[in-house]
């Protein structure tokens, strides 16, 4: 404790009483938290009636890492196995992961008592768009004679209801307003997506909360679940939505033992039905609750924090704090007018080359924008300079054809009333389409999920060499023990590798990545396990064999402002500050919204700790990077009003040419210029 300042000692030791940590940008606060789970445990809290809720897996376990340093591991503790259960610490039986990984454990262990077969399967986004997809055919909605809502526009409704608990009317009004005429076939068409998920024994993302609140809410098994746990502990609360936060309601409904930390100014996630609401009423939520706010920056100079601290400070509604800092120095940041989007990209990168010269690597260095489209000149004319740079996004690893393909032989074969796992493995065999695949999918459900209803069925021609072997695999992959996740794995690989060769391209990079997940699958001590963790917390992305080696390892970062939250560097550039930008003009529909915009803006200027930049180009050309002469005027954003500008360093992007004692003497005279005109007449 003795590394924490006043604030966070405050903080990490409080008693049982409701806490919510404000912490500021940059303040400590997941050095806060783990000592707070540190105290819990050292004062007697045993570890496994702790549960810590984050927003990611690396984030449980990183501050479970850290409350390992802090408390290190009682001898009792200590396996004699190198590498057990007890060797990694006593912080490892916190039940640590994100709100979705413990709702599916618990309902692993309490499904049975609202009915939930314990072999559900879960739905990632792309696997629920195809259900939903599949509804949306079966009511025939698509031939109604006029547009209706795509199957991801649908799932998005659905879950808007769902994850902020408002009506369908609601949403569709003030969302989806495109979709108003469509509100009535829309709930026929979630009312049958729930009673085909609850045929299908399939849970999507949503359900995950739904079923965990649920049991919470129920008389009967509520208070087995609320007897598990002594303390709750939330990470990144202004992230949560109504769900999320009415679960933490329940599980300590007087509030004993519940800590919460988060930043109201970095509440920006409105879009997945995140409500800074739920921070902002905790007082109200828990009575008695304590308020503490951290507000020592560790990160940003002085004249960063004054410009951030303003600029938030223009809040509709917040929790009144002011960082502080003792990185005393630094220059203002800049506000830098550009006359267009391509006098923006050579102001960035002259100086981003000028920082390199100085010192600061390309990694320390990053530019953010609000839509991942406002990079495109950028990147453009860094490739002309041969600069290296990532961008944060791109297709994840099990969103991957292959790969969802290889996972989907295993869904089946865990839940074989799993209808959307089924049309996707049937439809890889030859001359096997939809309507085949439906037939064979209703087949198995109706024999309760016995594959030998399969054997001798009647297929296709196309398919016919195949369909003994698949129903083989299918057989041993449902009979085999659900310990050998990699054996499993490896069996359906064997079986997949020439139809991957023959239905994709580039098969050896997709051949290598089965069998990357073959290996990962070793890791997992069943297939159930397996299979919920690859949904939940899935790989972000896989690569082919290494290429040449790059002798200058050193690149920029470029980013979304979402992606860039709880992030930091050097020396950072926001760009496009011009309103409709920043603010979106897709998101100032109303005072909230414009308020998320703000915070958002506020979260990308926090990220610097050394210099920032915040470009505004004046000219924006219809067509887009000079494709058309016409062009309009853009504003500097409205988070930045004149009552800042003092705030900043004002500057051009490209100052005048010359200095005005140098220009060459104007002989020519209004009156020369149009005794000339005259001519052409007189």
């Amino acid at each position: 404790m003795h590394t924490l300042n006043d604030r966070q000692r405050a903080a990490a030791t409080h008693d049982d009483g409701p806490l919510l940590i404000v912490a500021g940008a940059g303040t400590g606060k997941t050095t806060t938290l783990a000592h707070r789970v540190a105290h819990l445990i050292e004062r007697g809290t045993p570890s496994e009636r702790i549960v810590l809720l984050t927003f990611t897996r690396r984030a449980a376990e990183e501050m479970l890492r850290r409350v390992d340093a802090i408390i290190g591991p009682r001898a009792s503790d200590v396996r004699a196995t190198p590498g057990g259960p007890g060797d990694a610490g006593r912080a490892q039986r916190v039940w640590g992961g994100t709100f979705h990984a413990v709702a599916s454990r618990l309902l692993r262990i309490h499904g049975e008592a609202i009915g939930l077969p314990p072999a559900f399967t879960i739905l990632d986004r792309a696997d629920a768009e195809d259900l939903m997809h599949s509804v949306r055919t079966t009511l025939d909605l698509g031939a109604t004679g006029r547009r209706f809502p795509q199957k991801g526009t649908c799932l998005d409704i659905y879950s808007r209801c769902v994850n902020a608990a408002e009506p369908l009317e609601h949403v569709v009004k003030t969302r989806f307003p495109w979709c108003a005429d469509d509100a009535e076939d829309l709930a026929r068409l979630f009312s049958a997506y729930v009673d085909r998920k609850e045929a299908h024994h399939v849970l999507d993302y949503d359900d995950l909360l739904l079923f965990w609140r649920g049991m919470l809410a129920d008389p009967g098994i509520g208070p087995v679940l609320r007897d598990r746990f002594d303390a709750v502990l939330v990470d990144e609360y202004q992230d949560t939505n109504a769900i999320q936060a009415e679960i933490v309601s329940l599980l300590r409904p007087d509030g004993t033992g519940v800590t919460v930390v988060g930043d109201d100014a970095q509440a920006i996630y409105g879009f997945r039905a995140a409500t800074v609401r739920n921070i902002l009423d905790f007082p109200t939520r828990f009575e008695g609750a304590i308020v503490l706010t951290l507000e020592h920056n560790y990160r940003s100079t002085r004249p960063i924090l004054d410009a951030t601290n303003a600029l938030i400070a223009e809040a509709a509604e917040r929790y009144d704090k002011t960082l502080v800092t003792d990185r005393e120095g630094g220059a203002r940041p800049s506000l830098v007018t550009c006359r267009d989007e391509s006098e923006q990209t050579d102001y960035v990168i002259e100086h981003i080359l000028g920082h390199r010269e100085e010192g600061v690597p390309l990694k320390e260095q990053a530019v953010l924008f609000r839509a991942a489209h406002h990079s495109l000149a950028l990147e453009v004319e860094l490739q002309r300079r041969n600069i290296p740079f990532v961008k944060y996004g791109g297709l994840k690893f099990v969103e991957m054809a292959h790969v969802k393909d290889l996972v989907a032989c295993l869904r089946l074969a865990e839940n074989p009333l799993d209808a959307v796992a089924a049309l996707r493995v049937l439809q890889l065999l030859p001359g096997i389409g939809p309507r085949t695949a439906a037939d064979l999918a209703a087949v198995l459900a109706e024999s309760a999920g016995d594959f030998e209803v399969w054997v001798g069925r009647a297929v296709p021609g196309a398919a016919k060499e195949q369909w003994p072997a698949f129903v083989t695999l299918m057989r041993t992959l449902a009979s085999a023990p659900p310990a050998d996740v990699a054996g499993q794995l490896h069996a359906a690989r064997v079986f997949l590798g020439p139809l991957v060769t023959d239905c994709y391209d580039d098969a050896p990079a997709r051949l290598a990545d089965l069998e990357q997940l073959e290996m990962l699958g070793s890791r997992f001590r069943d297939r159930s396990r397996f299979l919920t963790e690859l949904t939940l917390d899935a790989p972000q992305w896989t690569g082919d064999l290494a290429g040449p080696p790059l002798l200058d390892e050193d690149y920029l970062v470029l980013s979304t402002m979402h992606s860039a939250k709880g992030l930091e560097w050097r020396v950072v550039y926001v760009i496009h500050a011009a309103d409709g930008n920043i603010p979106s003009d897709m998101a100032t529909g109303s005072v909230e919204e414009i308020e998320e915009e703000r915070r958002l803006f506020y979260v990308a200027c926090t990220r610097a700790r050394q210099a920032l930049y915040v470009t505004h180009p004046l000219r924006y050309y219809a067509a887009g990077r000079g494709r058309s002469d016409a062009y309009g005027y853009a504003q500097r954003t409205r988070f930045v009003p004149d009552r800042l500008r003092p705030l900043f360093a004002e500057e051009q992007a490209r100052p005048a040419e010359c200095d005005p004692d140098e220009r060459v003497p104007v002989v020519a005279t209004t009156a020369s210029i149009r005794a000339g005109v005259r001519q052409m007449w007189e």
